[in-house]
């Protein structure tokens, strides 16, 4: 697996425990519908949850969470519109990005809630 892979997995894993421990309940990883994939899909106080997580090893581009761009934002709003009506849930959606930054030998999480709008 190539080093930015496994870096992005680890990200994942990182923001997967972040949320856990901010008493957020994980419904799931991955999910995917036809072109896009859904990082984390999460529920906390009756508010689903779509979680971008955006990891770097350096902020020398940009931040990590300037690369959700808006054709990323459409395939997240259209893969969450389906996976609402599939699930059958009604309940109030909120689009976060999970920003990793790799600093020296630190980790800097920084949890975007209610990242961007939708319409």
């Amino acid at each position: 697996m190539a080093a930015h892979n496994e870096l992005g997995k680890k990200g994942e894993e990182l923001a997967e425990d972040f949320l856990k421990n901010k008493g957020y309940t994980i419904l799931e990883k991955n999910y995917r519908y036809q072109k896009a994939e859904v990082d984390i899909i999460a529920k906390k106080d009756n508010v689903l949850s779509v979680v971008e997580v955006k990891t770097r090893s350096t902020d020398y581009y940009g931040n990590p969470q300037d690369f959700v761009n808006p054709k990323k934002i459409k395939l997240l709003v259209a893969a969450i519109n389906n996976y609402v009506v599939e699930k059958d849930i009604d309940i109030e959606v909120q689009f976060d990005i999970i920003a990793i930054l790799k600093k020296n030998d630190k980790i800097v999480v920084d949890h975007i809630e209610d990242a961007f709008l939708f319409f």
